[in-house]
């Protein structure tokens, strides 16, 4: 039996009963009719970089997606096969003055967990430049290209994500602007990096080396030599509230803390506001490198990841996501929810 921890970036997941390597479409498509026809449970893997997988690993059938090629329409727009490495695809991008993608260097993964996760970072999502989302319907039996409406995509979720049954994701085309320059740069820290204001832009090769220089600074670029790499990236989203919970936020945070520090907020479209689930997970006790020493803790870098130092088990990892998910919740009444996709598991005690 193959182990699942070889293929994931947490390094942590029990053995497949059965596994297949899908290296085009037709494999693909195939392979998961064949898993559907036998009533067999399947879970899709390609990059493994923001998944966590139980100890006992998975009892059905797992199709790694291995499938490459990249197709240029022209006038910015691509194709890429849901197998292709995410990060190199940007470089590509970057290199051949693309824009659109440029923020989202040096993210662990595969092109095709980008729709599903709404893959974002340093104020770009891939929402914003993806056109077609080629998938295969699993209920339908049939290959489709869904348009951008038909993806709900929401931050950091989509309707693969929110419905993991239904479909598996193909190829996916994006459509990027062909200019030397960047996209408008949204995000502070990033402008303070790059010296400029935000709303300003830049080259796009000095954003890219901006953004992997902030990522290597916070542990969130795959390195052998870095411990605080093996992750899965940030463990929980930004948390998005109603203006009246937003409220009941500062509130509480006042009263707890009493030195007039407030939470972060960022308004949404929609009249809600995010908040940071960093700034909440620090401010409920948990300091960088929380668990040391120890088989799991959190990144010396980052609040929000947790690493597997060595040794670890799935089971460990997810006590310590549980301790902290609760510690915030104790503290300030918000319930952190997890980035990563749980196979055979949950975060929440009480469904163990």
């Amino acid at each position: 039996m193959s182990l699942l921890s070889e293929l994931t970036t947490l390094r942590l997941g029990g053995p497949a009963a059965n596994m297949i390597e899908a290296r085009t479409e037709d494999d693909v498509v195939a392979a998961v009719k064949d898993a559907d026809g036998r009533d067999e449970p399947l879970l899709v893997l390609a990059g493994g970089s923001n998944v966590v997988i139980a100890d006992d690993g998975f009892p059905g059938t797992v199709v790694r997606i291995l499938t490459r090629g990249v197709e240029d329409h022209g006038s910015g727009t691509l194709t890429a096969q849901a197998g292709e490495p995410w990060d190199p695809f940007v470089e590509r991008a970057v290199n051949n003055d693309l824009a659109g993608i440029e923020c989202l260097s040096g993210i662990p993964g595969s092109v095709g967990a980008t729709p599903i996760q709404n893959v974002g970072a340093y104020g770009q999502e891939v929402s914003e430049t993806i056109t077609r989302v080629r998938v295969y319907d699993r209920r339908a039996r049939e290959i489709k290209e869904l348009e951008p409406a038909d993806c709900g995509f929401s931050y950091r979720s989509s309707v693969f994500k929110r419905d993991p049954g239904h479909w598996v994701v193909l190829a996916v085309t994006y459509a990027l602007d062909a200019q030397p320059d960047s996209r408008p740069i949204r995000y502070a820290e990033l402008a303070r990096e790059l010296g400029v204001e935000p709303g300003a832009t830049a080259p796009l090769a000095d954003v890219r080396a901006a953004v992997l220089n902030l990522r290597r600074r916070k542990g969130m670029v795959l390195d052998p030599a870095d411990p605080d790499s093996v992750s899965a990236g940030s463990f929980f989203t930004n948390p998005i509230l109603d203006q009246a919970d937003f409220e009941r936020l500062r509130e509480r945070a006042q009263q707890l803390l009493g030195d007039g520090t407030q939470p972060p907020a960022w308004p949404e479209a929609d009249g809600r506001v995010k908040t940071s689930a960093a700034w909440l997970v620090e401010r409920a006790g948990f300091a960088r490198g929380y668990g040391s020493p120890g088989p799991v803790s959190l990144s010396t870098k980052h609040t929000l990841a947790l690493t597997n130092r060595g040794g670890a088990t799935a089971a460990q990892l997810l006590a310590l996501a549980r301790e902290i998910a609760d510690g915030v919740e104790r503290e300030f009444g918000v319930r952190l929810v997890p980035e990563p996709v749980l196979i055979g598991l949950t975060i929440d005690a009480e469904e163990q």
